[in-house]
C-alpha cells in the first residue's frame, strides 16, 4: 500500500490534503493572464477555483475574459463524478497552430452554479499562464487541470503511481 506523506504548509500556503471531497467551488479575486503565440488569450481577476483533496486548484475563467474568437468548440467530452459532462474547447490564435482540447466547461452544472459560463484550462500547452504574476505549473500527468503555484503544497495527484489516491 502506498503511503502518502502530506507536505506541511508554510506561512501563506495551503495543503491540497486539506481540500474537501466532494470538491468545493469558490470565487476568488486573483488575476489570471493566459498568453499564447505572443497574444493575450484571457485576462481577468474574476476567477472561481475548484478545490479537491490531493489536487492543486483548478481555475475557471469567465468566457467573457477570452479574446474574441479564440475559443472554439471541440468534439471531446469527459465525465466528472461531481460536475457531470464536460465539453472541451480549442484555443485558436491567428498565425499559430490551434491548441486542441486545452479547455473545458460544464454547460449544465446544477451542483456548482458558480462554474456557469466559465472555462478551465490545462496550463501546459500555453506559452504562459500567470496567477497574480506568478507563472503557473501544470498538475502532473496531463489528465487533471490543476494550477500549481507556490501557495499550494502536495503531494499532488496526477503523476505516476497516484491514480488510486
Amino acid at each position: 500500500m502506498l503511503i502518502v506523506r502530506r507536505v506541511e504548509p508554510g506561512p501563506g500556503q495551503e495543503s491540497v490534503w486539506d481540500y474537501p471531497r466532494p470538491p468545493r467551488a469558490e470565487a476568488v479575486r486573483r488575476r489570471a493572464v493566459v498568453t499564447h503565440a505572443g497574444a493575450v488569450v484571457a485576462d481577468t481577476d474574476d476567477v472561481v477555483r475548484v478545490l479537491e483533496t490531493s489536487h492543486p486548484p483548478t481555475y475557471y475563467l469567465p468566457r467573457t475574459a477570452f479574446a474574441d474568437g479564440v475559443l472554439r468548440p471541440a468534439q471531446r467530452r469527459t465525465v466528472c463524478e461531481w460536475k457531470g459532462t464536460a465539453r472541451y474547447v480549442d484555443v485558436v490564435v491567428p498565425g499559430a497552430a490551434p491548441l486542441t482540447d486545452v479547455g473545458w466547461w460544464y454547460p449544465q452544472d446544477a451542483v456548482y452554479p458558480a462554474l456557469a459560463d466559465r472555462v478551465a484550462l490545462y496550463p501546459g500547452p500555453f506559452d504562459e499562464i500567470t496567477l497574480d504574476g506568478e507563472r503557473v505549473e501544470p498538475q502532473p500527468g496531463g489528465f487533471y487541470g490543476g494550477w500549481i503555484t507556490r501557495d499550494v503544497v502536495g503531494p499532488f495527484k496526477g503523476g505516476a503511481g497516484t491514480w488510486g489516491w
